[in-house]
This record gives C-alpha cells, structure tokens and sequence, in this order.
C-alpha cells in the first residue's frame, strides 16, 4: 500500500464529501492513531457519530485499523495515506452522471475545513513567538494567466513542497502549507467583467 498518496476515484470522494470526515482524517494524520472516543471528544462528537464516519472512511480506503494498538475493546484507527490528491477535473460521464457534482461537494468540505483552520491560525497568530509570526504569510496574489501557465506554476510549487525534507531540529514545528490557486470569481467562461 502506498502510504504516501491516495487520488480517489469520485466514488471514493463521496465519503470526503463531509467536512467532518476530513476533519477525522486530518487529525489521524497530523496525530497519529485514535480511537472513535478520543475523536468524538476532540470534534464534540458523540461516539456512535464517529464510528459511523471511521466506517465510511474505511469503506472507501481512507483509515484502517491499526493493529498495534487497543486491547480487543478499543478499535484504534489510522490514515492509510499521508495526503490526498484530487484530479479536479472530473466531470460528469454517462457511467458516472453525478461524477463532477461529487468532486464539487468534496472541494467544498474542503474549503469548509481550510477556512477553520485558517481562522485558527489567525486566532492564534498572538500567541506565537514573533520568529513564528514572521514565518507565516496570509497574502495573495494575482497575475494573468493561461490554463498552461497556471499548471506549469502548480506543477513547480508542488515540486517545491514535495522536495522539501522535514526539520529534524526540537524547535521545528508542523506547519501548514495551504494553496489556493483559482480563477478571480467574478468572471464567467475567462472574461473580465
């Protein structure tokens, strides 16, 4: 099993259609293995709740039991993967007619999730040590460009991010990476308004 990446199929998207299974998945990757309770305590879940959803992530491939763990009356759970990549550019087809609708509904749990945690951060942000403040950016910017040029820009960040080794230094912390990369909302078909 790959323990690095997962493209699910937009069968497989379904089950991330829910901003609280990407809020379980995220957190078994980010922390490592739990139990349905532990998690039900962190999301204010209760436990039958979470169950359901570790069901429905393990259904389509996302978690899977971790066998090291637990006694026999606690099931421990765990990524399968360490991060998900989607094809966006999914669209309807005659044997999957809801196949664009699905990855529509995932991108937005996504977002949903994204703007959490960039809502945290900024909570946060006066909290940190200035090193750390100074370490972190909240900008944007905008340039004009083709669908090729567009790619070609991803294509070399994502090389940037995945080249890029972690820190194996005690002061090194996690540290989020959230790219947002999208056509200026306002304009139908590429034409400016």
């Amino acid at each position: 099993m790959d323990r690095d990446t997962v493209t699910p199929t937009p069968h497989q998207l379904r089950a991330l259609a829910h901003p609280v299974r990407l809020r379980m998945l995220g957190m078994l990757r980010m922390d490592g293995p739990a139990t349905a309770t532990s998690l039900a305590a962190r999301l204010g879940l209760n436990t039958g709740a979470t169950s359901y959803h570790l069901r429905q992530l393990a259904q389509h491939g996302f978690v899977v039991d971790d066998a090291e763990r637990g006694n026999g009356r606690e099931r421990w759970w765990k990524a399968a993967h360490t991060s998900t990549r989607t094809d966006t550019g999914v669209t309807s087809t005659p044997d999957d007619p809801a196949a664009g609708e699905t990855v529509d509904a995932y991108l937005q749990s996504v977002v949903t999730v994204y703007t959490e945690w960039l809502q945290r951060a900024v909570e946060e942000r006066p909290l940190l040590p200035q090193a750390w403040r100074d370490a972190g950016t909240f900008s944007d910017w905008h340039k004009r460009l083709t669908p090729a040029s567009a790619e070609r820009l991803l294509e070399r960040i994502d090389a940037l991010l995945t080249d890029l080794e972690d820190d194996d230094d005690p002061e090194a912390l996690a540290y989020m990476v959230n790219l947002n990369a999208f056509v200026r909302p306002g304009q139908v078909g590429g034409d400016d308004e």
